[in-house]
């Protein structure tokens, strides 16, 4: 699969969440399989480029190529300028959001609030294509079902969107207004992968390599995008990348694996946020990691309490070590789709 000239290692992709995709995850999803990543989200307001904020977001530095970077924003000059700039700092595609459904975004009119006024979501695709061209630079974009369950038009903006030269297009099974509940739909991605040529992207509740294996086959996209599913188990993409081409199972990654990446992810995560952010913002990856462990909640709790990186370093080695003198492996992963009302599929047409 390609995006412009940039050849892809394979067809699964880390989705681009806002305080999760940053450059230590990125990286350690590449290096566990997935054949793509693209950076939270950028601002296009020029006065918050130089924050320390955006400039971690925008820290590609070790990453493997090709540097995908994520811009949001209301204005169509804004855009292409922001479009601009990262492209000036190493961007090799530039992704438009017109897929966030946080309120703090959509209330300013940015992410998925774009899609109610298909005008200016045009004119600020066409404006950012513009921008990039000159330097050979692919636009792609994520984006939504549409804003409501009454208001769907992503076939329509995908057509719109082709025709003003995005390269490829990422469709979250959802609208705006579900946000993250209920259950994604696939039958939009389908239709919208039968409306256009472009490379189109499957997203929103994958979850196991079966899931994965039935949406992409359901919907005929080229590629699936993994988000909420790799959190804490980065190494989801090797298991669905060995599932699709063998249809057998990988077996759980070894405890002493899983330590030795946790550690890994750890340091990079500091060097990049620094002691005091980077203890902070580990918390959330430590938690993820050992939800489903026995003794994660307690360990949790416990590691929550420490402010140095040495301290939650040897907390999170000792936890492991520990449990590796009780089982050899992680355990499989829970399937959420055990929960829902269809173990593969499920239509809200």
């Amino acid at each position: 699969m390609h995006i412009g000239p940039y050849a892809l290692a394979n067809r699964l992709f880390v989705a681009p969440m806002a305080g999760v995709t940053d450059r230590p995850f990125r990286r350690l999803c590449k290096a566990l399989g997935a054949g793509y990543a693209v950076s939270e989200m950028v601002t296009s307001r020029r006065d918050l480029w130089n924050t320390l904020k955006t400039s971690r977001r925008a820290n590609h530095d070790g990453e493997v190529a090709p540097i995908a970077v994520q811009i949001a924003g209301t204005d169509a000059a804004m855009m292409a300028e922001a479009a601009a700039y990262n492209v000036a700092n190493g961007a090799q595609i530039i992704d438009i959001n017109m897929g966030c459904p946080a309120k703090k975004v959509c209330n300013k009119w940015a992410g998925s609030a774009l899609m109610q006024d298909e005008p200016l979501a045009l004119a600020i695709v066409e404006a950012v294509v513009a921008a990039c061209a000159p330097h050979g630079v692919p636009v792609t974009l994520k984006m939504r079902t549409g804003w409501s369950q009454d208001n769907k038009n992503a076939v329509t903006l995908a057509r719109l969107f082709e025709q003003a030269g995005v390269q490829m297009l990422t469709v979250h099974g959802r609208t705006r207004e579900q946000g993250y509940k209920g259950h994604a739909e696939y039958d939009t991605i389908a239709a919208v992968k039968a409306a256009v040529r472009v490379p189109v992207v499957a997203n929103g509740d994958l979850t196991t390599p079966e899931k994965v294996r039935d949406v992409l086959a359901y919907t005929g996209a080229d590629a699936a995008m993994i988000g909420r599913a790799a959190q804490g188990r980065p190494w989801i993409f090797r298991e669905v990348a060995h599932f699709l081409a063998t249809g057998t199972h990988l077996a759980p990654p070894l405890v002493a694996e899983v330590q030795r990446l946790l550690l890994e992810h750890l340091e990079d995560h500091y060097s990049l946020y620094g002691d005091f952010s980077g203890v902070r913002t580990a918390r959330k990856h430590i938690g993820w990691y050992v939800k489903d462990l026995p003794g994660g909640e307690a360990f949790r709790a416990r590691m929550n309490l420490l402010e140095e990186p040495q301290l939650q370093l040897a907390a999170v080695d000792a936890f492991f070590s520990e449990l590796a003198a009780t089982m050899d492996r992680m355990p499989e992963a829970a399937d959420p789709s055990t929960q829902e009302t269809s173990p593969h599929l499920e239509s809200t047409e």
